[in-house]
């Protein structure tokens, strides 16, 4: 239990950060769960369009600290790959 006015205050801060940071994460799984809807559906044009968003969110998402830039890279780049497969 915080003592000080201080540590009272972090933790108040700590709270609201974390809200903010699982409200982000959500929204970026949803959105990740869209496009893997549509290309388990094998819809081009709805896959490519979800993969645009989700790929918005989740820079968004690295540019406020809540995934490792390399981790956002990463999943975008296996995504854009089983999209591209979906034209093939």
């Amino acid at each position: 239990m915080a003592n000080t006015v201080s540590a009272k205050k972090a933790t108040r801060t700590i709270e609201r950060k974390t809200a903010v940071n699982k409200a982000r994460r959500t929204r970026v799984r949803g959105l990740l769960r869209v496009v893997e809807e549509a290309i388990v559906a094998a819809d081009q044009a709805a896959a490519s369009e979800a993969l645009r968003k989700a790929q918005s969110e989740m820079m968004r998402a690295v540019s406020k600290g809540v995934y490792h830039k390399n981790t956002a890279s990463r999943k975008i780049s296996r995504l854009s790959k089983r999209v591209k497969a979906i034209a093939a």
